[in-house]
Parts: structure tokens; sequence; C-alpha cells
């Protein structure tokens, strides 16, 4: 009763276990165990970044998650189609989480690989995750974004994007400077409840 399910944009909903029989009119279910770890699609900061995973995820193409916590986000991406997805995180107990949620959502370790590390300070982490992403996505805080930003351009493939959330309202320009900056092009601001969410690809 705590748990309602949770339609997001126009295709996906986000559904506890004990509802995943549910049918929402034909939208993509996205299964979870609510648990330990951020990220069940109540928050504000997740359903933007849901929304932008809905926008630009294409289908046969890999996503990157960076700050996984539940994995509802690159769930989410293979559920509309992509074709594999990488989701890192530096709370080691993600990677149970996530892989299990996978599971709940019958997506297994042949399309989904979670990852423990610091993209920003593990160097052999970093090169691990190679490149040519579609999306790269990140629901963290803007303390965090801002210095990914100029990691970002070399995972994604050309005309990629960059969907990053978990950010106040009032840092929402300082975040949108600082890809600017970095060779990030914003295309999509999305706002709900005091929290930001944007979208942008290189320039």
């Amino acid at each position: 009763d705590n748990y309602p399910p949770q339609e997001v944009g126009e295709k996906l909903v986000v559904l506890p276990y004990w509802k995943a029989e549910e049918d929402h009119d034909g939208r993509r279910k996205v299964i979870l165990d609510p648990g330990l770890t951020f990220g069940t699609g109540s928050h504000a900061s997740t359903q933007l970044c849901l929304e932008g995973v809905e926008e630009h995820t294409a289908a046969g193409r890999p996503v990157l998650d960076l700050g996984c916590g539940s994995g509802i986000l690159s769930i989410a991406a293979l559920r509309l189609g992509a074709s594999e997805a990488i989701a890192v995180d530096i709370d080691e107990k993600c990677l149970t989480v996530a892989y299990d949620n996978a599971a709940l959502n019958n997506i297994g370790k042949d399309v989904y690989t979670v990852k423990v590390g610091n993209v920003l300070t593990d160097e052999a982490m970093r090169t691990s995750l190679g490149g040519g992403y579609q999306v790269v996505l990140a629901n963290i805080v803007a303390d965090v974004i801002i210095p990914l930003a100029p990691v970002v351009p070399e995972l994604l493939v050309e005309g990629g994007t960059f969907v990053c959330s978990g950010i106040i309202d009032k840092r929402g320009d300082e975040v949108a400077a600082a890809l600017e900056k970095n060779g990030l092009k914003v295309i999509r601001r999305f706002e709900k409840n005091g929290w930001i969410a944007l979208a942008a690809q290189v320039c």
C-alpha cells in the first residue's frame, strides 16, 4: 500500500514485484523490489530521469548508468529496447540489488552488467567502460555531475545523449554551464517539484 505503481512518461510504469501482474494500458513494466538503495520511481528526480530514458533510448543501442542505485534507469532502458546496459555504483550492495531487480524483469547478465567503483577516481574502472554509448545516465547530485562533465563526452557515441538528474532547481544553471563548458549542449530541461533533469549532446 505504501508503494503504489508509478506511471512515468508515455510508455513506462514502475511496479513493486507483488503487483507485477497488473496491466497499465500496455505500458512497459519496470518491476522492482523496493529495498535499501535509491531508485524506486517515487522521487521526482528519478521520474524526470526516466522521462529522459524514454525519450532518448534507441532500440538496439547500449546504455551506461552511472550511480545506478536500484538499477531502475538502466533496467527501464533495456525494457525500452536498449541492446545492453552497464550500471555502475560506488555502493557494493547495489551489485546484488540491481541484479536482483534485473532478474525480476527477466533481464540476464548477457545484456546487463553491474560494476562497483568510482568513475571519477578509478582510471581502470573508467577505461573498462569503453565508449560508444547511445545514452549515459546519471541520477546523482550536482556536486558529482559537475566533475563528471569532462568524462561524459568520451563515453558517448556521436549523436548520443547524457541524461542527468538529482539536481535541485537552484543549481540547474550551474550544472548546465559545466556541461556546456565541456562540449555538451543542453537540448532539454525537465522540471518537477523543485528538481531538474538535463539532457545534453556533444556539440
